[in-house]
């Protein structure tokens, strides 16, 4: 399976592929992610009225990005991540929130116990991103708003645009990898309503947050998908070493037509939010 718009079955050897990625990289994840995903935290926390005292889950916690903004307003959080590594990592970075290792698919909490549930990019890394959604809905109370985010399409998010494009230009697509749910299948607003929908949202809305991929060079694109990725790194890993150093050449080319005057590389790095209601 590699990292594109076409469907694939979700069986448990794609959780267990996740899951094992995510456990080896908490570190390398927040090094080459974190002042980029971090520029969509408040924009999800607007859209689902995250304020002082609101009871607000973040699933997939990650390093805990989310949670540890929610709390700064104030809000009562928990964090959940099905990695116990990244649990960990989390709750070193925000040691007074409360985190916890658990499945996104099987929420351990009962219904109604939350005002908010914001999952910033951990659709992308499920087995059944569905079937989140209605568990993010059963554990709303009424009127409570879930609010994701995942990445635009490559053609916009132009960091994943330049390996694909590499991959194709001088490797293998289709490489033996478990296979999951399609990786850009949120990118589309009218999947993200549709989803929502189906898991008992109303109100739904999706829009576009403007973010900006900032690398101190040209090689650092290709170090950070490898590193800090786990379908890309292992579409990466999947190939021969020799197509595998023409494609970082050819990622290292690409990325160096966006490097500003300063020497810094800026990437287009636009997210799609979504948000719905609970009755």
């Amino acid at each position: 399976m590699t990292p594109d718009r076409d469907g694939a079955s979700r069986p448990s050897s794609f959780r267990d592929f996740e899951h094992a990625g995510w456990e080896s990289i908490p570190t390398h994840y927040d090094d080459a992610f974190r002042e980029l995903t971090s520029q969509s935290v408040h924009p999800l926390l607007d859209a689902a009225n995250v304020g002082s005292g609101t009871r607000v889950l973040d699933v997939a916690t990650g390093p805990g990005y989310v949670a540890g903004a929610a709390a700064s307003r104030g809000a009562e959080v928990v964090g959940l991540d099905f990695s116990a590594s990244m649990v960990e990592h989390a709750r070193r970075r925000n040691p007074r929130v409360e985190f916890r290792e658990g499945e996104a698919e099987a929420l351990p909490f009962p219904a109604h116990s939350f005002n908010a549930v914001i999952i910033s990019f951990g659709l992308l890394h499920l087995s059944d991103p569905d079937r989140a959604l209605e568990e993010a809905h059963r554990v709303l109370a009424p009127a409570g708003r879930c609010a994701f985010t995942v990445w635009a399409p490559p053609e916009e998010t132009v960091g994943f645009g330049i390996v694909l494009q590499a991959v194709e230009a001088y490797g293998r697509a289709e490489v033996p990898l478990p296979p999951g749910p399609p990786f850009f299948r949120f990118s589309d607003p009218d999947e993200c309503i549709r989803a929502m929908e189906a898991a008992g949202f109303v109100d739904g809305e999706v829009r576009r947050v403007p973010q900006t991929w900032r690398l101190p060079s040209s090689e650092a694109l290709y170090e950070a998908m490898l590193g800090g990725t786990v379908r890309t790194a292992g579409l990466l890993r999947s190939q021969t070493s020799e197509a595998l150093s023409a494609i970082r050449a050819a990622i290292r080319e690409t990325a160096g037509r966006y490097r500003t005057e300063e020497g810094v590389v800026e990437l287009p790095m636009p997210a799609v939010l979504g948000v719905g209601r609970k009755r």
